[in-house]
């Protein structure tokens, strides 16, 4: 009994890590780019229990049993499917629509600035010395353009324009034109980046564990060849949240847990019963 109500809450403390990720999915399911997570789960080590070996009589059944002892989070893929575009009709809404390409944004930390990534495409302008603008995500951080350096432009603009292969074209009120590319990064294994918040990623941290490089995780700073961007103005990216699944397998979780409580509740039925006898 004790051994059945090990299982049973080392598998219910895992639960509970799924019912984490299914409701930071349900909170966010009108976040704009965000990816859903997903728990899979692997069974923990299992314990062999083998028959009298002294037995010499022909074995009419198994040498032994395989006694497990629950089951544990193995790892939390994230869905990379594109989601359905919102029109805004707003000059620095910008949507990716393809799956593995994300915004390169500068974010200050205490060690110097670093390099994070958002499909999170609404962006906005705010006053930098010099007189100039400076485009920023939602957070304060800056744009990196294609060289990974922040976005900045005369404060004297009129219009913002989104020309094909990720080029912002700003118009000033003298009709002088600028263009910048924008900063685009294609990942070949999302999975390995590091999710800083609902929307940011940054490269991981513990890539000699993993046994990767930088190069097996992104396929290349889109610069040279940006023929391959798909990008669309004045539109943003929905969440990829599958909000009918989400509930359902909600639901299916909150049954697990509680038959694994129940297995508890038993047990320790059991083992009262097991203490009264005299």
């Amino acid at each position: 009994m004790i051994r059945s109500m090990a299982t049973a809450v080392n598998t219910m403390n895992q639960l509970q890590s799924q019912i984490d990720i299914i409701g930071n999915n349900l909170a966010n399911s009108s976040t704009h780019g965000y990816k859903s997570g997903a728990a899979n789960f692997q069974e923990m080590l299992y314990q062999q229990f083998n028959n009298d070996k002294g037995d010499t009589a022909q074995r009419q059944s198994p040498a032994g049993i395989r006694y497990g002892v629950g089951a544990m989070l193995g790892s939390v893929q994230m869905n990379t499917k594109v989601g359905s575009l919102q029109a805004t009709n707003r000059e620095l809404d910008f949507a990716l629509t393809e799956p593995k390409h994300y915004f390169n944004l500068i974010r200050p930390t205490e060690n110097g600035e670093q390099t994070v990534y958002t499909r999170q495409g609404n962006f906005f302008v705010t006053p930098v010395e010099g007189g100039n603008l400076m485009l920023v995500n939602g957070d304060g951080y800056p744009v990196a353009n294609s060289a990974g350096e922040p976005i900045v432009f005369s404060d004297n603009v009129e219009k913002y324009t989104l020309l094909p292969e990720g080029i912002l074209q700003v118009t000033e009120k003298d009709q002088a034109i600028r263009e910048y590319q924008m900063g685009i990064t294609k990942f070949e294994r999302p999975n390995l980046m590091n999710r800083l918040s609902a929307t940011l990623f940054s490269l991981p941290d513990n890539m000699d564990e993993l046994g990767v490089t930088p190069d097996d995780v992104i396929v290349e700073m889109i610069g040279a060849n940006r023929s391959q961007i798909g990008m669309e103005n004045g539109q943003l990216e929905a969440s990829n949240v599958d909000y009918q699944k989400e509930m359902t397998d909600l639901i299916s979780v909150q049954r697990s847990y509680q038959f694994n409580a129940r297995t508890v509740t038993l047990a320790d039925q059991m083992l009262g019963l097991i203490n009264n006898i005299r």
